[in-house]
Formats: structure tokens, C-alpha cells, sequence
């Protein structure tokens, strides 16, 4: 089959189209052992503005004759668009592109070539790894920077817009591509397309870009992380980084009332809040030792067989009160944290005796889940009733 036109090269902005059905049929899939079909179809057009999924970028969705085209695939030049309607060969169909997540992608591809430009030209690091999603837009380098070394390239991307350079998309001839010192994360064999935005970037390209730098709006970097011995960024482009900040400034100004706090100064008020916060655990520790110091002492020594309940305790606290009660018990002691509607733990012990058969009456009673030797601990679904009944 004949490659199909790809005329998003020449026009990244236009939405509308009319091509002719070369193919058209269903989607074949696997269910069970089943070889059936789904209600979707694969169409391949003469033609077509629809990027496909290609070089790490997620393809444009729009309709064909009002029919919905949700994912567009490219095979040895050949582009396929999935449909939930069928067509007949030959048909003449009506195509639009969704603009608002092309464009999008337009502005978030730009500023990734920018940003790994920059790296490149600065630090010598390549982009091995490049993915846009409708969301998350990651690059990955084969080299770690320092935040602040990716603050100086965010600052170096953003006065790249605010020149507002030519981005020019062309086919080299083959002269001329020999000549050429480009970026490129794969070895290409056909004929290359190479996106250049001087001063910045040259690098081999298949997807839509916008047509200066300025349209990108603004370039954020939100998150890095270590990956693979190099660094992992994500950015955000034009519509999405301002959305992200919308979203963030609610976020801020929502902590800020509820600290009482000016926007700018909540960072310092969560500092104190936290400082507050394990002052009063120190305090509550301390009254929760001394509270089961006082229930133990209440024990009489050489009681049998003793079970007691708490409604909370955390987990080294839960421990000591078991120890504590095992000196003081000639048979088994066990402690269960929690209540009846959401569930107990518990630990169980004997100084003198083998407890692990109560623990598997346990598990056979009340379906509880844990184990160990001279102390055993778990969890269980069960009533308070019940428990001091196997007791």
C-alpha cells in the first residue's frame, strides 16, 4: 500500500480536510480463546491532517464525516485512523481536527525542543527519552542536573519566547543533511525532517510545531527526578503550565486561610505546624505510657489469663503494654487495638505458656491474619464478645 500524505508537514494549523477511503475494516481483537471483532474500525485514508502516535507524542483525535476518530497509528509510512462507524473504499470523507489538543501538543513539543536544546548546548546531555500525553509531558536525559541548573535553563527556554524566533520545519536534501550537526535519538534511514529554531535547537522532528517560539506562551519545569543514571524532567507548555498554576495558587491560597497566614509566608506556618505537631505526639506518648503504666499496675499479680482493649495505640506503645502485662501474668495477656466495626489488632503473649494455639483459635474463630512464636501479632474481623470468649 501506498504511503499516505502526510499534510500536517506542510500545515500544522489547519483543522479541515477531504480525502478518499483507500481501506476500512474492523478492529480485530481476542476474547477468551475468541477471535471476534470490535464495534471499531481501522481506516486508511489517501491523505490525512491527523498526526499519529509517533516519536513519543500521542496523536490527534477528531472526526471523519462527524465520526469520531480516537487514536491514529502510523506503519511504514502508512497512517490509520480509528473510527467507531465504518466507511466504503472509495468514499469521500469530511476530516476536522480536534484544535485544542493539537495545538497543545504544539505548544508542549516546541518548548521540549527548546529545553532539550539547551541542555544539550550547555551540558552535552542527550534527550534519550521523550513522551506527550494528553497530561504529563516528561523528557529524560543521560546526564543529572542541579535544581539550579534547571532553573538557569528555564529562565534560558522562557527568553527564547519572549523573542518570539521563527521555528522552521523542512526536508533537507541529502546534501545538505551530511553537513548538518542535528539532534536525534534514533539512527534514520529515510528521509529526514528537521525542526530548527535558531540559536536554540536543530533536531530530527516528525510532529506539528508552532510557527514561532512565542506562541509557546511560557515553559515550566514541574518536576525532576533520578532515572536510569541521568535525570528525569517534567515540563509544562502554554495553556497547561497556566492551568497548573491555577490550580497550585487555589491550592495556596486554601492553606494559607486555613493557617491564617499570608500566601507567601505558609511555607514558615506549615514549619511551626509541624514543629507543633511533634511536640504533642512527644506529650500524648508520654500520657499514653504513663496511662498504661496505671492499667497494668491495676492487675493483680499472677492473674491467669488477661485481655484488655484500647480503642488506639501505635504500634512500639501496643508492644510495651503487652510486655508489661506479660510480667505480671502467670498464663497468656493480649491486647487488641481498635473496635468491632473497623477491626482489631492485636498482640498476644506468655512468659509461661505456648501461645501460638490461641492464635490459631483465632484464625479459625475470627479469620485473623498474623503469627509468631513467643509473641504473636495480627489482625482479625471480629466482636469484642468473642475475643474474650476463646480468652
Amino acid at each position: 500500500m501506498e504511503k499516505t500524505r502526510k499534510l500536517y508537514d506542510a500545515d500544522s494549523y489547519k483543522t479541515h480536510f477531504t480525502a478518499t477511503v483507500i481501506s476500512c475494516r474492523p478492529v480485530p481483537f481476542t476474547e477468551g480463546e475468541k477471535n471476534t471483532f470490535s464495534p471499531l474500525y481501522e481506516v486508511i485514508l489517501d491523505q490525512t491532517f491527523f498526526f499519529p502516535e509517533e516519536g513519543g507524542q500521542s496523536s490527534d483525535t477528531g472526526t471523519l464525516n462527524e465520526v469520531s476518530v480516537s487514536y491514529v497509528s502510523i506503519e511504514n509510512g502508512v497512517i490509520t485512523h480509528v473510527t467507531d462507524a465504518p466507511f466504503s473504499i472509495g468514499d469521500s470523507v469530511a476530516g476536522k481536527i480536534h484544535w485544542e489538543s493539537r495545538y497543545s501538543n504544539m505548544q508542549q513539543h516546541s518548548g521540549e525542543h527548546i529545553i532539550s536544546g539547551l541542555i544539550h548546548s550547555h551540558f552535552g546531555y542527550d534527550n534519550v527519552g521523550f513522551h506527550l500525553g494528553s497530561q504529563a509531558v516528561t523528557l529524560d536525559f543521560n546526564g543529572f542536573l542541579e535544581e539550579e541548573q534547571l532553573l538557569q535553563m528555564e529562565d534560558l527556554a522562557n527568553k527564547a519566547i519572549y523573542r518570539n524566533i521563527e521555528v522552521l520545519a523542512e526536508y533537507p536534501s541529502e546534501e545538505t543533511l551530511k553537513s548538518l550537526n542535528y539532534r536525534s535519538k534514533i539512527e534514520l534511514n529515510e528521509e529526514v525532517r528537521i525542526v530548527t529554531i535558531p540559536g536554540y535547537d536543530v533536531c530530527a522532528c516528525c510532529a506539528p510545531h508552532v510557527k514561532r517560539t512565542g506562541e509557546i506562551g511560557i515553559i515550566k519545569i514541574v518536576d525532576a527526578i533520578r532515572h536510569r543514571g541521568g535525570i528525569r524532567i517534567s515540563i509544562l507548555c502554554g495553556s497547561r503550565a497556566i492551568e497548573d498554576f491555577k490550580q497550585k495558587q487555589e491550592q495556596v491560597y486554601a492553606v494559607s486561610k486555613l493557617l491564617s497566614a499570608k500566601p507567601e509566608l505558609i511555607a514558615s506556618a506549615v514549619e511551626r505546624l509541624k514543629d507543633e505537631n511533634f511536640s504533642l505526639k512527644g506529650e500524648i506518648l508520654s500520657l499514653q505510657e504513663t496511662l498504661t503504666q496505671l492499667k497494668v499496675s491495676q492487675i493483680a499479680e499472677g492473674t491467669k489469663n488477661c485481655c484488655l482493649f484500647e480503642e488506639s495505640m501505635d504500634a512500639p506503645a501496643h508492644r510495651k503494654y503487652v510486655n508489661m502485662l506479660a510480667e505480671k501474668c502467670s498464663g497468656i495477656c493480649g491486647v487488641f487495638v481498635g473496635n468491632d466495626g473497623d477491626g482489631y489488632r492485636y498482640i498476644i503473649a506468655s512468659k509461661y505458656e505456648d501461645v501460638r494455639p490461641i492464635n490459631e483459635k483465632l484464625k479459625q474463630s475470627l479469620n485473623a491474619k498474623g503469627g509468631g512464636k513467643e509473641m504473636v501479632q495480627g489482625s482479625l474481623s471480629g466482636s469484642r464478645k468473642d475475643i474474650l470468649a476463646l480468652f
